[in-house]
């Protein structure tokens, strides 16, 4: 029913399915994937850890410099999870989707860029904060990114057209990484003294990529519109999570389905982001050597998608859940104990089976808790974006908790397993149904 007060403001139609605005949508995956692969992953970890004391001290608290890294992602995922609502809000009825998209890629590329200046101790607060804020640019796009899905695409065409953007975000990424690791192996050739002085040009490289062919998407993309509502869109996302926590709560499945995702997730998270930290650190890995590991893990991940989508397609979603929990126990497990770095390399291998299967099924597992025919899938999918970036946080700080505590990353490794194991326990007693709902039998 309309708004008798606030009438919604009449505007044409965005065209759906048009080529050339989806491909343009894709290239945005294609231009900020390559801050999330080349930056995140492979190379800024290990520059990082290369250019700070081992022991550092920030506002009075000494602190290994791995425990810092791992806290400035739980810094960065703790400020993402508190925003999303309040973008969400924005996004759908504030008209402003194509500025904001503008703004956090503005941010992210600059912020990035600005990691250039980090030369050592004395700078540590621009790597510090320039990576922080970068992290924030990136996530914050995407929500927008992810915003647009339903202007330019029919839904029948949606798991074709996000699977176009993800197609495109692995390539571009995959090529400046390769592009990157020739500069920095062949630093000679660029007259750099060293492979570590040619590090900070793939800061520069990504930053002016990401920006650059963001231009695409923000030229073909649908402009922005009068905004459909007048309320308080600072409020709006918030009001809609805590509608659907009304809604879990009643039900207990979808709660211990929830809390296993938590866990989960937290100990998924973890790996991805600190494995670069842990290989540098532990073993002495060297920038080569990181690229050449996040090569191979992007590659079998591709694999490993494939396999966990036939395994569910066999056995379901749970029990495919369960197998990729048993792997990540032991990989954790086997990650105390490795010792050189064709183990850690073979231990890249398992990863890489295991990381887009269980976030691409655990997404398409939640989907089927969601009440049938229900109008606010987005405000479920916001929830359940709000639990990943969380326990994104909870899973790196508990990282760089155990290593400021113990003083070995090796015991942050063998914590996580825990994580793994507990969402065994927990999931072994959840029935994948859809929740119960008053027009609807539960399944």
């Amino acid at each position: 029913m309309e708004n008798a007060t606030h009438p919604p403001i009449a505007h044409p139609e965005s065209p759906k399915n048009d080529k050339r605005i989806i491909t343009g949508w894709a290239f945005f995956d294609w231009a900020n994937s390559a801050y999330a692969l080349v930056i995140t992953v492979a190379i800024f970890p290990g520059y990082f850890l290369e250019l700070t004391n081992d022991v550092v001290n920030v506002f009075g608290l000494r602190m290994t410099d791995s425990t810092l890294y791992a806290w400035s992602i739980a810094l960065a995922y703790l400020v993402i999870a508190l925003i999303p609502p309040i973008l969400s809000g924005i996004a759908d009825y504030g008209g402003k989707k194509k500025v904001f998209l503008r703004f956090f890629t503005t941010l992210g590329a600059l912020a990035c860029i600005s990691l250039l200046f980090f030369t050592g101790m004395p700078t540590l607060w621009v790597g510090v904060v320039g990576f922080i804020l970068a992290t924030i640019g990136f996530a914050g796009g995407i929500v927008f990114y992810n915003s647009f899905l339903p202007l330019i695409a029919t839904e029948d065409r949606y798991d074709d057209v996000s699977a176009k953007g993800f197609s495109y975000g692995f390539i571009g990424s995959v090529i400046l990484l390769i592009i990157n690791l020739v500069v920095i192996m062949k630093y000679n050739w660029f007259g750099f003294p060293d492979g570590l002085r040619a590090v900070p040009v793939a800061f520069v490289m990504v930053g002016l990529w990401w920006i650059g062919f963001a231009q695409i998407p923000l030229r073909r993309l649908p402009a922005d519109t009068p905004p459909r509502s007048r309320e308080n869109l600072l409020t709006k996302g918030y009001e809609e999570l805590v509608k659907v926590w009304h809604t879990i709560r009643g039900d207990r499945n979808t709660q211990a389905f929830l809390f296993a995702f938590f866990c989960y997730n937290a100990g998924v998270q973890a790996v991805l982001f600190l494995a670069s930290t842990f290989a540098e650190k532990e073993l002495h890995f060297s920038s080569t050597g990181l690229i050449f590991l996040v090569l191979i893990l992007q590659i079998v991940a591709i694999g490993g998608a494939w396999a966990s989508a036939k395994l569910s397609g066999i056995k379901g979603n749970k029990f495919s859940i369960m197998v990729m929990l048993l792997i990540w126990a032991g990989i954790c497990v086997v990650g105390y104990f490795v010792q050189t770095g064709l183990d850690f390399y073979l231990l890249a291998v398992a990863v890489g089976m295991v990381m887009g299967g269980i976030q691409a099924l655990s997404r398409a597992t939640y989907a089927k808790f969601l009440p049938e025919n229900t109008p606010d899938t987005a405000s479920y999918f916001s929830f359940y974006d709000v639990m990943d970036k969380i326990s994104t946080v909870a899973g790196t700080f508990v990282f760089g908790f155990v290593e400021q505590l113990t003083g070995g990353m090796r015991n942050s490794v063998a914590t996580l397993a825990v994580f793994f194991l507990i969402s065994l326990l927990v999931l072994s007693f959840v029935s994948v149904r859809r929740m119960r709902t008053a027009s609807a039998p539960v399944l």
